[in-house]
């Protein structure tokens, strides 16, 4: 039986003033929370989400006036914010339609310039060079793939030659001031969702509106289908012409019919032109130039990408493990870097597998209590020390208060103890506190001069973003860990009460520094030797969707975030009251006017350390639900962001990293996600409970029907292990809390059924090996295997093993949901038995062996599937809703 429909908003007819002014900043006026229905936003919802990227819609009088401006603004100027540029040669829609004769010069990142006018193809493309001289080479070779050393952009704090630090706009404009741009600063011809210009309504037209349709409504509402990226519109129907706009479409602003010429990015010369003054450009993020016929001239930061991220060789299985729960003996109290390290050396060598996928190990803000969840940091740019292994730090061994570090380590044998042999739950707080005075004692041992330069490289590197980082946990310290309630001085991160307070906390500022250092040292070292263990890929690190508000982030880069907002989901079939996850949003149009310069920093910091990327909710990308303080997540609506600028300064960085992407994408995905992240060679992530026909008769989907472009799993940190989902027991312990919405019974009925058909599917495809002896029957253990060996025959060119699986473990480490209620994110590894498992009790555990034994059997057959063709090989980047 469906799920109940979640109680809709009274329907709300928005004025279409109201209506135009949201389209032109990416607002959506409804979304499509599945294919038959569309909702509407409320008026509230998008009035206050356009109060947050700074434009007034408070009354109709208001409204018109931002209209006028927005219009005037767009009319008027010659280039959005941003431009992308990828290497397939495709030009940009905002440069081929700038005026005939409109000179550009393109300022590159290594220093060299080059030169040209658009409409005249036959004019000399002059390139002068203050370094290295530019080969004549397609964007995408050259730099591409090398590992960044330092600040590719020249500078710390990631500021480069086009965006000054502070995120100041190149015409000498504050972020955010003057035109803006359109969602995510893109053009109006290339802005994500589209404009509702022409007295349109989001959602008329081609039906529905964001979710199904883009707002202006073409059919199908797909994203960045049908035509190559960087053309202009996103979202028009499959097979759309590549070379401009569909007909009724906005060219730099203009309503059709309002009595101006426009040209349309189809004209070969223009293009041509175009194509050779981008011809050769080096990846990068570049300083563009343009300056048309009447004088008027415009900058923009010119994104220089690859047209796709390259794929991996082969397939590769691994494992997935939430880095906390896996203990050693040598763990004080939780799972740590030098346990990494050991796990990625040990699965390399002796397993075979490619890859260990971890939680993110981003900084937390400080307690007690401290959030123990790992997806709501206080900085996704900088790693938690807490995962440091203390006796891995050089200077450890020289410490000359031998009494000190004694103690020390009989305290941390007690937090240990106390979880693996007295069932306590692991206690971040309690091993930070022991980690921190381990980490003052080690600071009284000065660093030998070799260490002493690496740091100051470090300082270097990360210039002003470390130095806010650091500044913030210092002030931490003294006011508490919420900057709302600082002195209102020290609010801003660049107020002379700020840059006073950091001077006479010095000495507080270094130690976090340090610590960021050291953690940073170890995060490496333990991607290394997972390389040297023959890992193709390594360690995959997870990027979460965003930070807590009264974090580090949220106050260094608080010019960034769209104040009065949280990111959240919408009402769906499964949640009739919506989701609000307390995290603000980046503000699109501050992200366009900054070059991208937060998320290419935060991307370069996980780059330094990362194989691979996995990015939670990998839509986010394109859109998010933002959901108004005080407001139930009913009243939000999504804010579209500039899909083709974030992705390609994703594929730029990863490509440099020489690293492979991998997208959350489960659940509802608004039409044409999935399509667009393969295109740009990003990786799927698909579960098995979850891959059916949907389209079809809903059956389980067989192998060869699934996607190649994915790391394929059994499940996720966030569902039931496979041995709870295969016994049940994942109903009887939601039954327990509370949770369910149906009777028992009903719900027991639903999860034997589905289970039953799976392990039909199974059966019926040979996988099944009874492992009970006399009565023929299969043992769980042989059921896990069984499923196992169902995603080594799908194409996925990853396969992850959810570690807890290995050995049997039936809790969840997250139940969605609660709170108090259960023990979120602070359980060790255990067995079927409920005992934890050490590190080195999982190197000696038969039925790991004799799992790993199976994938490695079917991944040695990989190449004779009889059940379909073999995709292409590991596409790269993945998604999730």
């Amino acid at each position: 039986m469906p799920a109940a429909r979640p109680a809709e908003l009274p329907a709300e007819d928005l004025p279409e003033d109201l209506t135009r002014l949201a389209a032109l900043h990416g607002v959506a006026t409804s979304y499509r929370p599945s294919p038959d229905r569309t909702v509407a936003a409320s008026v509230t919802a998008v009035t206050l989400a356009l109060a947050a990227l700074g434009v007034d819609a408070s009354t109709p009088e208001a409204v018109r006036a931002a209209l006028a401006a927005r219009d005037t603004d767009l009319r008027e100027r010659l280039l959005p914010p941003t431009v992308v540029a990828w290497s397939d040669g495709t030009p940009p829609a905002a440069l081929t339609t700038l005026p005939d004769g409109t000179r550009l010069r393109i300022d590159t990142e290594l220093g060299d310039h080059r030169t040209g006018t658009v409409g005249n193809p036959s004019a000399e493309i002059a390139t002068s060079s203050t370094g290295d001289t530019l080969a004549d080479r397609p964007v995408g070779e050259g730099a591409v793939g090398s590992s960044v050393g330092g600040d590719a952009e020249g500078g710390p704090g990631g500021a480069d030659a086009v965006d000054r630090p502070g995120g100041d706009v190149l015409a000498g404009r504050r972020a955010g001031e003057g035109g803006g741009g359109g969602p995510g600063g893109a053009d109006v011809v290339g802005r994500p969702g589209g404009d509702v210009l022409a007295g349109r309504r989001a959602g008329e037209g081609g039906g529905g509106g964001p979710g199904g349709a883009d707002v202006v409504g073409r059919p199908g509402g797909d994203v960045l289908a049908g035509r190559r990226a960087g053309v202009g519109v996103v979202g028009p129907p499959a097979g759309d012409d590549a070379a401009g706009p569909p007909a009724g479409d906005v060219i730099r602003g203009r309503p059709p019919g309002d009595g101006t010429t426009t040209r349309t990015a189809g004209d070969g010369a223009v293009r041509r032109s175009v194509r050779d003054a981008l011809a050769g450009l080096p990846p990068g993020v570049h300083r563009l130039t343009a300056t048309a016929p009447d004088g008027r001239t415009a900058h923009a930061h010119l994104i220089a990408a690859p047209a796709r991220l390259p794929a991996p060789a082969a397939r590769s299985h691994g494992l997935l493990v939430q880095l906390y729960s896996l203990l050693s003996h040598r763990s004080w109290g939780m799972g740590d870097l030098g346990d990494l390290g050991e796990l990625a050396a040990w699965a390399g060598r002796a397993l075979g597998a490619g890859f260990i996928q971890v939680n993110p190990l981003h900084a937390a803000v400080p307690g007690p209590p401290t959030d123990p969840s790992p997806y709501r940091p206080s900085s996704r740019r900088f790693p938690d020390p807490v995962h440091l292994r203390i006796e891995d730090v050089p200077e450890f061994a020289h410490v000359t208060d031998h009494e000190r570090a004694r103690t020390l380590r009989e305290r941390a044998a007690r937090l240990r103890g106390a979880v693996l042999e007295r069932d306590a739950l692991i206690d971040r707080d309690a091993v930070w506190e022991l980690k921190r005075e381990a980490l003052e004692l080690l600071r009284e041992v000065p660093l030998g001069p070799g260490r002493r330069a690496a740091y100051c490289d470090y300082l270097a590197e990360q210039g002003t973003a470390l130095e806010d980082h650091a500044t913030w946990y210092a002030l931490a310290e003294v006011h508490g860990p919420d900057w709302h309630r600082w002195p209102e001085g020290l609010r801003d991160p660049r107020s002379a009460d700020t840059a006073r307070a950091r001077t006479a906390l010095m000495d507080r500022v270094d130690f976090h520094s340090r610590l960021a250092w050291l953690t940073d040292t170890q995060l490496r070292a333990a991607q290394h030797t997972a390389r040297e263990a023959g890992m193709p890929v390594g360690i995959v690190h997870d990027l979460a969707v965003g930070v807590h508000p009264r974090g580090a982030d949220a106050w260094a880069q608080q010019e960034h975030f769209a104040a009065g907002m949280s990111v959240g989901a919408p009402p769906d079939a499964f949640n009739a009251r919506g989701q609000d996850w307390g995290l603000p949003p980046w503000r699109p149009d501050r992200l366009a006017a900054s070059g991208y310069s937060p998320f290419r920093g935060l991307l370069r910091g996980l780059f330094r350390y990362a194989g691979a990327l996995r990015i939670d909710h990998v839509m986010g990308l394109f859109r998010l639900w933002w959901v108004p303080e005080g407001h139930p997540p009913t009243e939000g609506t999504y804010v579209h962001y500039d899909a083709e600028a974030m992705l390609a300064v994703l594929v730029l960085e990863a490509s440099r990293a020489g690293a492979v992407v991998i997208g959350e994408d489960l659940g509802t995905v608004e039409p044409g996600v999935r399509e667009a992240l393969r295109d740009r060679g990003v990786l799927g992530t698909s579960v098995l409970w979850f891959e059916r026909d949907w389209e079809g008769d809903g059956r389980p989907l067989p192998p060869e029907r699934w996607r190649a472009d994915c790391l394929a799993t059994a499940t996720t940190h966030d569902l039931p292990s496979t041995a709870a989902r295969l016994t049940g027991e994942h109903v009887e312990l939601r039954d327990r809390l509370g949770l369910l919405t149906r009777p028992l019974e009903q719900e027991r009925a639903e999860a034997s059924a589905d289970t039953a058909e799976w392990l039909d599917v199974l059966a019926r495809l040979g996988l099944l090996h009874g492992t009970a002896g006399d009565t023929g029957a299969p043992s769980e253990e042989a059921e896990i295997q069984a499923v196992h060996r169902f995603l080594l025959r799908t194409p996925a060119r990853m396969a992850g093993i959810w570690l807890p699986d290995a050995v049997g473990d039936r809790r969840p480490q997250n139940l969605p949901g609660t709170w108090d209620q259960y023990p979120n994110w602070r359980l060790p590894i255990a067995d079927a038995e409920g005992r934890p498992v050490t590190l080195e009790d999982l190197a000696a555990s038969p039925r790991l062996h004799a799992l790993i034994d199976v994938v490695r059997e079917r991944a040695g057959h990989g190449e004779e599937r009889s059940e379909g063709p073999v995709r292409s090989p590991y596409g790269t980047p993945g998604a999730r809703p």
